[in-house]
């Protein structure tokens, strides 16, 4: 069979797998965005909370992606969830917490203290600053850690297929097993095109949410 000969008769699998992986990829992703972003300005106003935050996140990181989806897996089947979906989000969010909880924490400490002290002056609040100065200027750096985040693991979750997490990893998965050069090429085409589109999509992002006066 030929490469255009499977695409015709399995798209409508491929298209599935697709969809899937950009799901749990997606929801990875959302949930490190909604704990990772209030974590950098934690660390923002707890400066000591840095170390240790940043030490563990630093850690997770620094495991590889197939032992820690083997370590997720005792973990959730006390809950009889030890395969599957649940697992596969629960590492590649680990994995995406560091790169936007640092920038995060990182766009937030470079502002300029002018900035702030200009705040200060006007009678703002810690919280009014955050959210009408600081978190507007902090926008594309942040937003670099949510690039960084998806490409890295659009290719993580790929490895998810090994504990039943679904994706575009079974392709290959199926491939390695079947000695199919067609369906592994068409796997890893793919994750490569959605790693690229997601970049483009979240830089046009990053570009339309920055600040006027920051991209001059």
């Amino acid at each position: 069979m030929d490469l255009i000969t499977y695409l015709q008769q399995d798209w409508p699998i491929i298209v599935g797998l697709t969809v899937q992986h950009l799901k749990l990829v997606g929801i990875a992703v959302g949930l490190a965005i909604l704990i990772g972003v209030p974590l950098g300005i934690l660390v923002v106003r707890v400066r000591w909370l840095a170390g240790p935050l940043m030490g563990l996140a630093t850690v997770v990181l620094t495991v590889p992606s197939i032992a820690l989806f083997g370590l997720m897996i005792p973990l959730f089947s006390r809950f009889g969830a030890g395969i599957g979906p649940l697992p596969a989000i629960t590492a590649v969010f680990l994995y995406s917490l560091l790169p936007i909880m640092r920038n995060t924490y990182l766009a937030l400490d470079n502002i300029e203290p002018g900035i702030r002290e200009a705040g200060i002056g006007i009678g703002m609040t810690f919280w009014q600053r955050l959210r009408m100065v600081d978190l507007p200027l902090a926008v594309p750096v942040i937003l670099g850690g949510v690039r960084t985040a998806v490409v890295m693991n659009i290719g993580v979750m790929a490895i998810a297929a090994i504990i039943g997490a679904g994706g575009l990893g079974v392709l290959i998965l199926h491939a390695i097993s079947q000695s199919n050069m067609q369906k592994l090429v068409v796997g890893a085409v793919l994750i490569s095109i959605l790693a690229i589109i997601a970049d483009l999509m979240l830089q046009q992002l990053q570009k339309i949410l920055t600040p006027k006066g920051v991209q001059k």
